[in-house]
């Protein structure tokens, strides 16, 4: 069904009014013509805070064009708003497989020069086809698991184009993962579900950035948390940071909530699922809809139907009930409005500053998966101070002295 385009025009007014790192930005590609004549795609969340992306970047001179990463997570009213502004979406709400592979291929034709990736979808895309040598100056990616195909691809010695690792820059991971995740997972559980968090036992898979995100907000909605992890350092930091860290068979049994945050499949399956508790509900925060075994759950809970939007019961010949939030998929995007719209302000205004450097450095840069470089992280930091309230002291000239000193390996 077609979105509302003058209730998308109001979202898109909102968030950029409430984006003002992005929106600086905006302003100085309007004047420079950065990316004039280069068409830079994005496969993303292709709703509110996405779209701001996409008009700073066509303000840059870009041809801009845009396909959704996940079927949920589209906002159709967004989507109407952009595509008034210029911006060519293949994006819709619920769209089928056929339909994503579509708006995939879509953004490959004409041959972009920038991709902006969510997943590295489109990335794995261009590498089955083989249309990345040449015209392609590379990509950005901003989710961890988007990261790690990258790297398996630079590993194998595959990797077509250098590509921007967005997601492990400061100004991302320790405010989007952390911050954005722990706030929009928990407001996706609690709109599908309207459960009080206070007095459960919730479970979080995974102690990485989004996982301290959530766990830590759940907590401090009085939830009983427990931590499942693979990584012995990580484990250790969740228990000194006060969370019981258990093996999953062990929490499984006692949760009446399990949220995935881990980026790997198979993180709760069928050894779990038969250990559910009557009533346990399932979220997945990560990026694929994997961390949750589906096939487990539905061949040890036969019985199916949807009770809610996005709650999907499943009973179990015993009786017993557990409830799959969102299909398993981003529960923070396809059951709440995703990040707040300040974090996406930081992530996005790196996204952005990532895909400039790509256009005027892409060519000369070697073929592998490079890091943000470290002055656009800081000047993402910078520009970011005055609308969180925050001001600092500068360094004294002794103090940069003996930081050079320092660096330099001098006692």
């Amino acid at each position: 069904m077609p979105g509302n385009l003058e209730v998308g025009r109001q979202k898109l007014d909102w968030v950029r009014a409430r984006m003002p790192v992005l929106e600086g930005i905006r302003a100085r590609f309007a004047r420079e013509r950065s990316l004039e004549g280069l068409t830079v795609v994005g496969v993303l969340h292709v709703e509110a805070k996405t779209c701001a992306l996409a008009l700073a970047l066509q303000a840059a001179g870009a041809r801009v064009r845009l396909a959704a990463s996940n079927p949920l997570t589209t906002d159709d009213d967004a989507v109407a708003a952009v595509r008034e502004a210029g911006v060519e979406t293949h994006a819709v709400r619920g769209e089928s497989l056929e339909q994503f592979r579509a708006g995939l291929a879509a953004m490959l034709e004409p041959a972009p020069d920038v991709i902006v990736d969510d997943g590295a979808d489109l990335v794995a895309l261009v590498h089955e086809r083989g249309q990345g040598r040449g015209k392609l100056r590379g990509s950005t990616e901003e989710t961890t698991a988007g990261v790690t195909r990258l790297r398996a691809l630079e590993r194998s010695g595959e990797l077509l184009f250098p590509a921007i690792n967005v997601n492990d820059a400061t100004m991302k991971h320790q405010f989007d993962n952390r911050f954005g995740t722990g706030q929009s997972a928990i407001e996706g559980i609690v709109n599908a579900t309207n459960v009080l968090i206070a007095g459960k036992v919730a479970v979080v898979a995974g102690y990485g950035w989004a996982g301290r995100g959530v766990a830590a907000r759940l907590h401090g909605l009085g939830a009983e948390v427990i931590v499942t992890e693979v990584d012995p350092a990580r484990a250790i930091e969740a228990r000194m940071d006060g969370f019981q860290v258990r093996p999953m068979r062990e929490a499984a049994a006692r949760a009446d909530l399990i949220v995935t945050v881990t980026g790997r499949p198979g993180v709760v399956r069928a050894e779990h699922i038969a250990l559910l508790r009557d009533g346990c509900l399932l979220a997945n925060a990560g990026h694929f809809d994997v961390e949750i075994s589906k096939p487990d759950l539905a061949r040890l809970a036969p019985q199916r139907r949807t009770v809610r939007p996005n709650v999907e019961e499943y009973r179990f010949p015993d009786g017993r009930r557990v409830y799959l939030l969102a299909e398993g998929r981003l529960v923070n995007l396809a059951a709440a409005q995703g990040h707040p719209v300040e974090i996406m302000d930081l992530s996005f205004a790196l996204q952005a500053l990532s895909v400039e450097h790509l256009a005027r450095h892409g060519p000369s840069l070697a073929i592998r998966v490079h890091p943000v470089p470290p002055e656009l992280d800081a000047a993402v930091a910078r520009a970011a101070l005055a609308p969180f309230g925050v001001a600092i002291d500068d360094p004294t000239p002794e103090q940069l002295k003996y930081a050079e000193l320092w660096q330099g390996g001098t006692t």
